[in-house]
């Protein structure tokens, strides 16, 4: 079987004034995420009612989520990324650098030598 290269989609971005980003192009993440899940599934060659059957969730709120349009719960999230066959923290990787690029931010795949230093430890951290 071939496996299709997911293309990232094209779609407006949120634009809100007066809001803590400035007018700048506010990225959402539950639409990267949606275009994530969606771009694994095609790759796949795997339909919305295949997946949705497979992680035990409703076609219509699979499709709301593809698109951006529903928060996904982490148990939800979960049982979509196991249909995929994927984990997720692949998918939250993906996620990251999607909204990463986005931002026209570089998200090194280490921590920067006394960055940990200088920020101290993270909050519950042991």
């Amino acid at each position: 079987m071939t496996t299709a290269t997911p293309t990232p989609r094209t779609r407006e971005v949120l634009t809100v004034q007066n809001e803590p980003t400035g007018g700048k192009a506010m990225v959402l993440f539950r639409q990267e995420l949606g275009d994530v899940l969606r771009d694994a599934r095609r790759a796949q060659g795997r339909t919305l009612r295949q997946v949705s059957s497979d992680a035990r969730v409703s076609l219509g709120y699979l499709s709301e989520i593809e698109r951006g349009q529903k928060e996904a719960s982490s148990e939800l999230l979960l049982s979509v990324t196991e249909a995929l066959g994927m984990p997720l923290s692949f998918v939250l990787r993906e996620v990251s650098d999607r909204i990463a690029a986005a931002e026209g931010v570089t998200v090194p795949d280490t921590v920067p030598e006394g960055l940990a230093e200088e920020t101290g430890p993270l909050v519950g951290a042991h």
